[in-house]
């Protein structure tokens, strides 16, 4: 019954661990505002995005926000056309460009904005976008995504915004495609007098009002757009210094009043969080925006210098081991989860969401290094091996491009497991170390396609893994190794497996460890004497079958 109850688990796990995407989709068919949303249309290619001043006002009674957007541009080629956008309900008001209203069509989401004034290669230039409305209303947050309009259990107002595969446009005007990332960006929120508002970024002032407060916070790093959030509550803060790879951060926690101790005791997890982190993947990529943990009436999210929790106070996820090993009860799930994507999903960003699985299976993989760290490889590898009942192999990992369409939800454990198995095969964990170190060094603040990463993996491994991703992250195939034993005789060959896909793999032959190297094709190894027990490293994510 055990197992019943487990194997259950996991499968709802499969399509609902994506908790920080949109719904995963199996999609054949795409539209004309896919395309708007998910490619680098010409009315986007044009200009590079530079700095937002995002001012907006929140009505919680009214579930209602108004407000506008600065977006200040390098234009990088001649035109007079381009692409803001924003989702309904939300509407756009008018858009300014140096005190003169510019001319404007929509088309879905996407909005096409004429500019009066020549667009001069190497200008830097400024439009104001202003826009209010009702914003879509997240009703499964953050699988949905949206504005979260909740209570707190003495009635106020608690409310948070999350947007990960829906796009930042459901609740504010911007470039909403991931390949050019602001540089720099403030965000104003005003609202009622007597609740707390916490964004990304260091807080640099807040401006009393009769009735509300502005709160104002600023981000000093490049930020991707769903990355930026908005959070409202009666927020009480506390916080530390962790002295860190680059010297002091600024680690500071906003939790509901009521929540004060349990969030003292559950959040030390977050410095030894940050401790494992910057061992494996170097320093924490934001220091100069600060570390913030924010509660939430929703799981939990990436958002950049300003990670949401949801998780109630309780490791694992939701109180449940992922792996069914007793290692997920180690460590709050949100807290290793969510701040593993600082690294991967924050520092280093897809440019289409195709290629998600490099946020995802790095940061899955980050939950059983942190293991590591903390409890040794055995513990990892056991970890990250009891997540493989989650796996589905469904449709590839990596999904289709320019429509805005994420792969499978086996980006998680898939990739996860896909990742273990490539550490083994460097054989050496402090090479291992310096390469993911390296990815987050020669990568530090990037948008990235998915062969940037797979080629540095391969050029720093000395391995050529083309069939390997391609096998892993293209198909939903995992390599079959079929073997036979005739005295002292073993065959083996590889099935389902793409072409040249050649994975060495350790093997115990009569309890004797060795690497064989399949293929397609039919190969044979000799034992000194009879062989009697035959096992495959289970830290390779393969199957294996025995031909009689």
């Amino acid at each position: 019954m055990k197992k019943i109850i487990l194997m259950a688990l996991l499968c709802t796990i499969a399509t609902a661990n994506a908790q920080n995407t949109g719904l995963f989709k199996d999609e054949t068919t795409f539209t004309r505002q896919d395309t708007l949303r998910g490619s680098i249309t010409p009315e986007r290619a044009w200009w590079d995005l530079n700095y937002y001043d995002l001012d907006v006002t929140v009505k919680p009674d009214e579930k209602y926000i108004s407000g506008f957007n600065t977006i200040r541009y390098l234009v990088l080629n001649t035109n007079q056309v381009m692409q803001i956008d924003l989702q309904p309900p939300l509407k756009i008001e008018n858009v300014t460009q140096n005190g003169k209203k510019l001319d404007f069509t929509n088309d879905g989401n996407a909005h096409f904005i004429t500019l009066k004034e020549k667009q001069k290669v190497g200008d830097y230039n400024e439009i104001i976008v202003y826009y209010s409305g009702h914003p879509k209303e997240a009703i499964r947050a953050p699988w949905d995504g949206g504005f979260s309009w909740k209570k707190d259990k003495n009635g106020k107002d608690f409310i948070a915004t999350s947007c990960q595969g829906l796009g930042a446009s459901v609740w504010w005007p911007n470039k909403d495609h991931m390949y050019d990332e602001v540089d720099s960006m403030k965000i104003s929120v005003t609202v009622p007098k007597d609740l707390t508002e916490v964004s990304n970024g260091r807080l640099i002032g807040v401006d009393e009002h009769k009735e509300t407060k502005t709160f104002h916070w600023f981000v000093s790093n490049p930020i991707n757009n769903y990355g930026v959030n908005i959070n409202i509550g009666d927020y009480v803060h506390f916080g530390e210094v962790y002295q860190g790879e680059k010297g002091p951060l600024d680690m500071d926690y906003y939790v509901l009043s009521y929540n004060l101790d349990k969030a003292k005791e559950q959040f030390k997890q977050a410095p030894k969080m940050m401790e494992a982190f910057e061992h494996w993947f170097g320093p924490y990529p934001f220091y100069e925006d600060s570390y913030k943990l924010v509660e939430v009436p929703y799981l939990g999210m990436e958002h950049q210098s300003s990670v949401t929790y949801g998780n109630k106070y309780e490791n694992g996820y939701l109180g449940r081991d992922l792996s069914g090993t007793g290692w997920g009860l180690k460590f709050d799930f949100i807290i290793i989860h969510e701040s593993g994507h600082e690294w991967f999903a924050n520092n280093i960003t897809y440019k289409d969401i195709a290629d998600m699985w490099v946020h995802e299976s790095f940061t899955a993989y980050s939950e059983n290094l942190y293991l590591d760290y903390y409890f040794g490889k055995e513990a990892s590898a056991e970890y990250v091996i009891g997540t493989r009942k989650a796996i589905r192999n469904d449709i590839p990992i990596i999904g289709k491009y320019d429509v805005n369409n994420e792969g499978s939800g086996d980006m998680y454990y898939k990739g996860a497991n896909m990742l273990h198995t490539l550490r083994q095969l460097v054989e050496d964990d402090e090479k291992w170390r310096s390469i993911l170190r390296g990815l987050n060094k020669d990568f530090y603040h990037q948008t990235v396609k998915t062969k940037q990463i797979e080629d540095y993996l391969s050029e720093k491994t000395g391995i050529d893994l083309s069939a390997f991703f391609n096998q892993y992250l293209r198909t939903v195939m995992v390599p079959n190794l079929n073997y036979k034993i005739e005295g002292k005789t073993l065959s083996y060959r590889y099935t389902d497996v793409v072409e040249n896909f050649d994975m060495p793999v350790q093997v115990l032959v009569n309890g004797e460890e060795q690497w064989i190297q399949p293929n397609k094709d039919w190969q044979e190894l000799t034992a000194k004497t009879n062989i009697n027990s035959f096992e495959v490293d289970n830290d390779f994510y393969i199957y294996h079958t025995e031909i009689k």
